[in-house]
């Protein structure tokens, strides 16, 4: 009998993913990632941390930024705590400091994120949209990266160790159509821009169909392909091996609302990397052409030395 998972219970699992459970008043804790291995992604702490932080906030208030920094790599296997300090409530705006922590094997507590959110109360204002939608393909002319995947794996052949193969066929519960070829799709040096569409691979059921989930969806899925972006004139590849790297800080600004399980377009560049460092902005607009949310992420990127 067949284990591959069906859509539905990738997606569930998601939203299993990013419950944060109250372990006090300030204080929650957040599972880890079936099967993981290796190091914790970073979208997902971030996604459990806003979570954390949505749950203490003032009713009535949205989250409209985050701001994130990246500590230390977070470890597969472990859950997560999540202690939130209630920083400032206004009658407009509140604001919430969350420190993510694992422990270690003497049972301390070791910090490997800390993120600060912003909430507001919805309100009328001066409004303008001075960015236009790029024109790219529609996401149903376009194969799934899940299916580039395959091909890339069948291509790679012996190349590639068993381990590689789970990990890039690994089932995903936020589906991706890609434009352009991304960083592990080429080894030409091309320009520092990438497009692609994403959404959860099925349906938010109904009765989690709320604003403070679909952030936390788009703030999980706004960690893919957005570093990636500036390795693209280097012609290189952490998927082939060819780079070391991680998050450094990662920051979201929410415009509007929108659906996470309906198609969002993410556009990415990276205007400079250097000093071992590459700076990547992204932009996601719904399929009606609106700027939904904007993205910022600084990233270590170095060149692997050959042993």
């Amino acid at each position: 009998m067949s284990t591959k998972k069906k859509p539905e219970e990738l997606v569930a699992g998601l939203i299993r993913l990013l419950t944060v459970t109250r372990t006090g008043e300030d204080a929650f804790t957040a599972p880890q990632q079936p099967g993981g291995v290796g190091r914790v992604f970073g979208g997902q702490v971030i996604a459990q941390a806003l979570q954390a932080a949505q749950a203490t906030a003032p009713e009535g208030l949205e989250a409209h930024s985050l701001h994130a920094y990246f500590l230390r790599g977070g470890k597969e296997g472990v859950d997560i705590d999540y202690t939130t300090a209630r920083d400032f409530d206004g009658r407009s705006f509140a604001n919430r400091r969350v420190v993510a922590s694992q422990p270690e094997e003497d049972g301390t507590q070791r910090p490997i994120l800390n993120l600060t959110a912003s909430f507001q109360r919805p309100e009328e204002g001066l409004s303008h949209d001075d960015v236009t939608m790029p024109d790219v393909a529609p996401p149903e002319e376009l194969a799934s990266d899940m299916e580039m995947r395959r091909a890339m794996v069948e291509r790679a052949g012996d190349r590639m160790t068993e381990q590689q193969r789970a990990l890039v066929l690994r089932p995903r519960p936020i589906e991706m159509r890609t434009v352009d070829r991304l960083h592990w799709m080429n080894s030409e040096p091309r320009e520092p821009k990438a497009h692609s569409w994403f959404r959860t691979a099925a349906p938010l059921p109904a009765i989690e169909d709320d604003p403070a989930l679909h952030r936390a969806v788009i703030a999980y899925a706004s960690d893919y392909t957005l570093l990636g972006t500036s390795a693209l004139p280097h012609g290189l590849s952490w998927m082939r091996g060819e780079l070391v790297g991680a998050s450094l800080d990662h920051a979201i600004w929410f415009h509007r609302p929108a659906r996470a399980d309906e198609w969002l377009l993410y556009a990415t560049d990276a205007p400079w990397s250097g000093g071992g460092r590459g700076f990547n902005r992204g932009r996601i607009f719904n399929r009606n052409g609106e700027l939904v949310a904007s993205v910022a992420q600084e990233g270590m990127m170095r060149k692997r030395i050959a042993k």
